[in-house]
């Protein structure tokens, strides 16, 4: 459980600066983010699941069967995480803005895929927004995209 923790911390945050990282760590970490999401209200739910499989199919250009195997790894690893810092860490090196953009409306649209709302996850989208060190009107426009899409 920790030796798979600190072996992607290792492989994302520990390896040399201005390395370009593997691509399924940038996808894993991105669809971490994604499954916290679903999972900020409690379970995720059917709908909030199939709008996960959606935006990794849509973001990374993968089949169905690459999708569900990716949500399937993100979710063993949000489940051993202790925190978002390693996932939004990677994302910050690797991602442009406009690519983060992308990756907060699509969180937005997780959060909405079940038709309601919570606290937990108005906070837990504030918060990844804050991480990746997103201005508010970015934060703002893609949660108008995103309710817009619904």
């Amino acid at each position: 459980m920790l030796t798979t923790l600190r072996d992607f911390f290792e492989k994302t945050v520990g390896t040399e600066a201005g390395a370009r990282r593997d691509e399924s760590d940038i996808s894993l970490a991105a669809a971490v983010l994604l499954v916290e999401m679903g999972r900020a209200g409690g379970e995720a739910t059917d709908a909030e699941r199939d709008t996960m499989l959606a935006a990794v199919r849509t973001k990374f250009g993968l089949g169905q069967e690459a999708a569900e195997r990716l949500i399937r790894s993100a979710e063993d690893e949000a489940r051993e995480a202790t925190g978002l810092y390693p996932f939004t860490s990677l994302i910050n090196q690797e991602f442009s803005a406009e690519q983060k953009e992308r990756l907060i409306e699509l969180i937005w649209r997780v959060a909405y895929a079940d038709d309601h709302l919570n606290d937990h996850e108005l906070h837990l989208v504030r918060k990844i927004a804050n991480l990746l060190h997103l201005p508010h009107s970015t934060y703002i426009a893609a949660k108008m995209r995103a309710k817009d899409a619904q």
